[in-house]
């Protein structure tokens, strides 16, 4: 987990060599993970050089659309692409523990550490809520905290917003907040980085770097306000919650659930989103047996399922559902909202399903008969 903020907050400026050093210093003591650009799309896996980041790069997105095309020479021109770093500290799957020969072992706690390289402000402020989620409280995940303790964070400021992008609005982004170990930003063929704790301000004392101009400092202001300035999104979170909850008979939740597949993309894509079910897998060659925890989603009908039947049968209960706790309930367990404003659930709805268009639509119908 991030060090305690550094006193040294002086920002300096990386060439893409200076980055190139960066990843190594990351790499003698942990897997290093950035954006590569694989299967027409960004995804998060393991990198050695910048020589693997997805150079030249930039996504159009929009509801139900997400495609790839060359523009300019960023390293980092993209927005965010269906991987979240949650595959990582919250894996789709996780065993246990192990019975066999009489015995039932406890799953060893998770010894990966990971170096997370291009995390924008809206994954940042995901991270943020799935420690709220894994961490707080009586009931601590102890596999979700290995990994998020020995977790070093490389933010990137964005300085292009996706179609899709409604951060501002959630007041997550364009820029990261504290919780950073470094952070960058891209101005012309170099980055400015910034130190966001005493472990980060170690890595950059011991790599490549010149100390940043004001030129290089009101380069960056400028790219992360221009990113401010291209949201493709807004959503209005005034009194959200309060609305969500209070109209569960909305004439609006039949209208979307005529659309929705229940295929459970939005769920899949979420950076927040930490339901999980629990199989016991059994060896077919042995005794051997395993329970492991995965993700589901409140999409599936075995998920709300009791005796009897399922709770939420039907698109509109299961969207209703979706919904309401990510920009609603979820205050009232966690004293936050569970929608960080990156997109990604309207970017790969199949049929394009916009979460901001729902509460728009919502609180328009409201207004109009003075609700």
């Amino acid at each position: 987990m991030t060090a305690t903020a550094t006193k040294d907050v002086t920002p300096v400026v990386l060439s893409h060599a200076g980055l190139d050093a960066l990843i190594a210093a990351l790499a003698v003591d942990r897997q290093v993970i950035g954006p590569v650009r694989r299967d027409g799309a960004v995804v998060y896996e393991p990198v050695s050089s910048v020589a693997d980041l997805p150079r030249g790069w930039v996504d159009d997105q929009a509801g139900g659309t997400y495609r790839m095309r060359r523009e300019g020479d960023r390293l980092f021109g993209y927005t965010v692409g269906p991987s979240s770093w949650k595959r990582f500290l919250h894996p789709p799957k996780q065993v246990l523990w192990r019975a066999g020969d009489g015995a039932i072992t406890p799953e060893p706690i998770a010894k990966e550490r990971f170096a997370f390289l291009g995390v924008r402000g809206c994954e940042l402020a995901a991270i943020a809520v799935q420690d709220k989620v894994f961490l707080d409280g009586p009931y601590r995940d102890p596999h979700y905290a290995a990994r998020r303790a020995a977790a070093f964070i490389v933010a990137v400021n964005c300085t292009r917003a996706g179609g899709t992008c409604f951060c501002v609005s959630m007041e997550t982004g364009p820029k990261a907040a504290p919780g950073y170990d470094i952070a960058l930003t891209e101005i012309g063929g170099e980055l400015l980085a910034e130190a966001g704790s005493d472990a980060g301000g170690m890595i950059l004392s011991a790599v490549p770097t010149r100390p940043a101009t004001q030129a290089d400092l009101d380069a960056a202001a400028a790219g992360i306000a221009g990113a401010e300035a291209q949201m493709g999104r807004a959503i209005n979170t005034e009194g959200l919650a309060d609305l969500l909850t209070d109209n569960p008979d909305h004439p609006r939740w039949d209208v979307v659930a005529d659309r929705c597949l229940n295929c459970a993309n939005c769920t899949m894509v979420c950076p927040t989103c930490f339901c999980t079910t629990v199989d016991e897998v059994s060896a077919l060659d042995s005794d051997a047996t395993t329970r492991e925890s995965r993700w589901a989603s409140c999409f599936t009908t075995e998920f709300s399922y009791v005796h009897g039947g399922a709770v939420r049968p039907g698109a509109k209960s299961r969207y209703r559902q979706w919904m309401t706790h990510k920009l609603g309930s979820w205050w009232d367990q966690f004293d936050m909202s569970g929608c960080t404003g990156c997109g990604r659930c309207v970017t790969w709805c199949p049929v394009g399903i916009d979460i901001t268009e729902e509460a728009a639509a919502i609180r328009s119908d409201l207004e109009a008969e003075g609700g």
